[in-house]
């Protein structure tokens, strides 16, 4: 366990390190602005294009750096823990999750955005979480058409739909 725990740290640190670095990339619109200059607030008082992934990265950095400072000195359970990090049971439940969620990433293209989430949201529900299929299919069901309404219609950001793309066609010209 205490391995597992600074490495942990360290991979997330990695990432929102990188996080924070992509986020102060300029704007597609505007690739002449300077890096990092779109993480504060504009001329109008607005929050630039990079505000909230750079300084949620950052505070994640922060907490991972504060995970490492524990870890050396030994404060937290995991830290002085002796335990393997996964058991039998808990490798299986995360091939078993880790999975769905490969699987969920092929259905996107395939299916797209909406059909995979439907089918993810089948199996978790049903299969790893053992419900009814009443409330499986009530929350299947309206999870995708409350994303679709909200991304493709409210936001305007079209999320891939792979081969259920002729289905969406009435759709558009009904609420677009």
């Amino acid at each position: 366990m205490r391995r597992a725990e600074i490495i942990t740290a360290f991979i997330l640190g990695i990432f929102s390190i990188y996080l924070m670095w992509k986020s102060g990339d300029p704007p597609a619109w505007n690739p002449s602005v300077p890096r990092f200059a779109n993480i504060g607030f504009d001329e109008t008082g607005t929050p630039g294009s990079g505000f909230w992934p750079f300084w949620l990265g950052f505070i994640m950095l922060i907490c991972t750096i504060w995970i490492g400072i524990n870890w050396v000195l030994k404060r937290s359970p995991q830290s002085v823990s002796e335990e393997p990090f996964l058991d039998d049971y808990g490798k299986k439940m995360f091939l078993t999750v880790g999975g769905g969620l490969i699987g969920f990433l092929v259905m996107i293209h395939l299916a797209g955005f909406y059909g995979a989430i439907f089918l993810f949201m089948i199996y978790y529900l049903k299969f790893l979480g053992r419900h009814t299929w009443l409330l499986t299919m009530i929350i299947s069901t309206s999870l995708p058409v409350v994303s679709f309404f909200f991304f493709d219609v409210a936001m305007r950001i079209v999320l891939p739909k792979g081969y259920l793309e002729p289905l969406f066609i009435p759709l558009y010209d009904i609420f677009l």
